[in-house]
């Protein structure tokens, strides 16, 4: 049971992460115009949105990782969900950058979901 819980764990952790990354990726204009075209920049409010659903992102992400892990291995193991979510953003950015979006979307679903499933056992 307990290695269930911390799998749980690890997959909310990374995919909170990756959500974050994946919203902080598109407030910038650059992955934004990738996405949408050139010349085509997101509009202030958007740009806010997304910052804001990033930054919530990366904070669901340690806030499971500390409370999981405690305050020592917390933060290292935070880093390292950073690391990973990350360089797999940077491949999707990279090779695909239309994926980003649904990428995202995925990725704050597994989240959502593997919390509730965590709550409930």
């Amino acid at each position: 049971m307990m290695a269930l819980m911390n799998a749980l764990a690890i997959i909310a952790a990374l995919s909170s992460a990756a959500g974050g990354f994946a919203s902080l990726s598109l407030a910038m204009d650059r992955h934004w115009e990738a996405l949408h075209g050139r010349g085509n920049l997101p509009s202030d409010r958007t740009r806010r949105r997304l910052r804001w659903a990033g930054s919530g992102g990366l904070l669901v992400s340690l806030l499971v990782c500390l409370s999981v892990w405690g305050l020592s291995q917390g933060w290292l193991a935070w880093a390292g969900m950073l690391t990973a979510s990350a360089i797999g953003l940077m491949l999707v950015l990279s090779y695909a950058a239309r994926v980003m979006v649904r990428v995202g979307w995925v990725a704050g679903g597994i989240s959502i979901v593997t919390l509730a499933l965590r709550a409930a056992l």
